[in-house]
């Protein structure tokens, strides 16, 4: 019987080749079960540490990745200031693909297009270990938020509001 090849992202290999410990968590998705509370679920681990990908566009800079806890909003306000920005706006969903290689619900901080400026919430200051998109749908990774930093370019920043 012919074993089929686990499919690798680029998040995945991007990992692999700085030789960053991570460990992979594969789930079934649908839809409507994209939210942290749903993924947590799945996954078995406390949601606060499952952190989702935004893209947002700033009037100086251009396209600024955001990574925070699934469990918070985007504070825009803080995002502009904290990436030098007057204004900092979402970017539209229809040009996220185009802009950095991921779909909605597999976009990861690790391994875009091109490395934008990226800001990783102060709230993974809290975690050993966080989980963010391994870069496909039902693909995440935990691995260390310093590993994010360092892959990314990145900074950690104060970045969010309470959610709902």
């Amino acid at each position: 019987m012919v074993k089929k090849k686990k499919h690798k992202t680029n998040a995945m290999r991007i990992v692999e080749q700085r030789k960053v410990t991570y460990q992979e968590y594969e789930f079934p998705w649908t839809e409507e079960h994209l939210g942290t509370d749903s993924v947590s679920q799945l996954l078995g681990v406390d949601e606060n540490k499952i952190f989702k990908t935004l893209v947002a566009v700033g009037n100086k800079t251009g396209p600024i990745v955001a990574v925070i806890p699934g469990t918070k909003e985007l504070d825009l306000k803080k995002l502009a200031k904290a990436s030098g920005n007057k204004k900092v706006e979402m970017l539209h969903l229809r040009e996220l693909e185009a802009t950095t290689g991921y779909i909605r619900g597999g976009c990861s901080p690790i391994g875009m297009k091109k490395l934008f400026p990226t800001y990783l919430a102060s709230e993974s200051d809290n975690y050993e270990k966080i989980i963010v998109s391994a870069g496909q749908r039902g693909l995440q990774m935990e691995l260390e938020p310093l590993a994010i930093v360092q892959l990314t370019k990145g900074t950690v920043a104060d970045i969010t509001s309470e959610g709902e």
